[in-house]
């Protein structure tokens, strides 16, 4: 016998459009992943580590080295970490998710999450036997308030997932919000997991990254995430860690020891050196995506489609409904991949309930003529299914 929470789960809607986006030749916008190769220098590092440095098992932690480099990372930020006792290497950031969650929930903890949401929150909350219990997100604008929180709370809420910058909305969570979900946490006792590792894609004018962790009554009930893969534009590095209290931090990476134990040590070398090295990228790289965020932009509303604002992250989400298209967002999606060669995400597929069918979400972390493109196509099957 097999698991039904598995049995039953379909393909994500990321692998799903991305195979029909191969199978029909199409320009992919859907899956986020950039066209930009990443920093050389840490490219570099790593090649040369695995072919010169220890190829064995590293501590299950992760080397010091990494682990010193985030501590200092987060030094710009204004935490003070201790890297021994408060931060754990992890092979990406979805097994910190995964990690986080095993350690923090026992079944029937109420997990509070704001959707849309990143598509593998809710498997694995219920994969640890938490209770969801939603904040609906509502475009254009995609605030909550705090009733919605007074909605959502309860004396068996564990755990609160915060995820800012957020995918896929692209908005930051301002200070007032993040005072709320510190103030919730508190009265609670709940713990917030924070998933921020697209801290460093923050380009909207006035706006910045705030770590939740560093908000009063937070230090002991807060697990941050990040993500060298979205720092350094290398998804499939798959290296992100966890930071928490030191008590909270030694469960946290029990929990880890038993999924993946470890990750490759010669990425671990080559994303310490670009903590440490890489300021002109860390600037520079904000700037490139707003421009990208900004090509893409314009060229979908020169061709009359209506496109809600981002404030970080790799995506736009286009509000089909205002654009004239009298269709939900996964149908759209299906035939335009298939009809007019361009793939993207209908957002309904990361709703839990109660789902907007209106929107949909594109990555913009392309190049020009990618870009270009693909707002054509868009056009394109708009184009082709009013006249039928």
């Amino acid at each position: 016998m097999v698991n039904p929470l598995f049995a039953n789960m379909a393909l994500t809607i990321f692998d799903e459009m991305s195979s029909l986006a191969r199978a029909h030749d199409a320009i992919n916008l859907g899956q986020g992943f950039p066209d930009e190769p990443g920093p050389l220098a840490v490219l570099e590092k790593a090649a040369y580590a695995v072919v010169h440095l220890n190829n064995q098992y590293p501590p299950s932690r992760g080397l010091p080295e990494l682990r010193q480099a985030v501590a200092g990372f987060y030094q710009r930020q204004g935490l003070s970490l201790d890297w021994q006792t408060q931060v754990t290497i992890t092979s990406g950031a979805t097994e910190a998710v995964a990690s986080a969650l095993l350690a923090l929930l026992e079944p029937g903890d109420e997990v509070v999450m704001f959707q849309p949401l990143y598509d593998a929150y809710a498997p694995l909350v219920k994969l640890a036997g938490g209770v969801i219990k939603l904040v609906n997100l509502k475009p254009p604008g995609w605030g909550f308030d705090r009733e919605m929180l007074e909605a959502a709370f309860s004396d068996k809420t564990r755990v609160v997932i915060v995820n800012t910058p957020n995918n896929p909305t692209g908005v930051i969570f301002g200070e007032a919000e993040l005072s709320l979900i510190a103030e919730f946490c508190v009265r609670h006792g709940a713990v917030a997991l924070c998933d921020e590792v697209w801290e460093g894609t923050v380009f909207a004018p006035g706006a910045v990254h705030r770590p939740l962790l560093a908000y009063p009554g937070m230090a002991e009930r807060c697990v941050k995430i990040g993500s060298a893969g979205k720092l350094f534009a290398l998804t499939g590095w798959k290296v992100g860690w966890l930071i928490a209290g030191p008590e909270l931090s030694a469960i946290l990476a029990r929990a880890h020891q038993y999924i993946t134990f470890t990750t490759p040590p010669n990425l671990q070398h080559a994303v310490a050196y670009g903590l440490a090295n890489c300021e002109d990228w860390f600037s520079a790289m904000p700037k490139t995506l707003a421009r990208s965020r900004d090509r893409l932009k314009a060229s979908l509303e020169k061709e009359g489609f209506v496109v809600l604002d981002c404030q970080g992250t790799y995506f736009l989400n286009v509000d089909l409904a205002a654009s004239g298209i009298a269709m939900n967002d996964r149908e759209f999606c299906l035939r335009a991949v298939k009809e007019a060669g361009i793939a993207a995400i209908p957002l309904s597929s990361v709703y839990e309930a109660d789902a907007v069918t209106s929107m949909i979400r594109l990555c913009f972390a392309k190049k020009d003529e990618t870009l270009d493109e693909g707002a054509r196509r868009l056009a394109k099957a708009r184009d082709l299914f009013r006249n039928r």
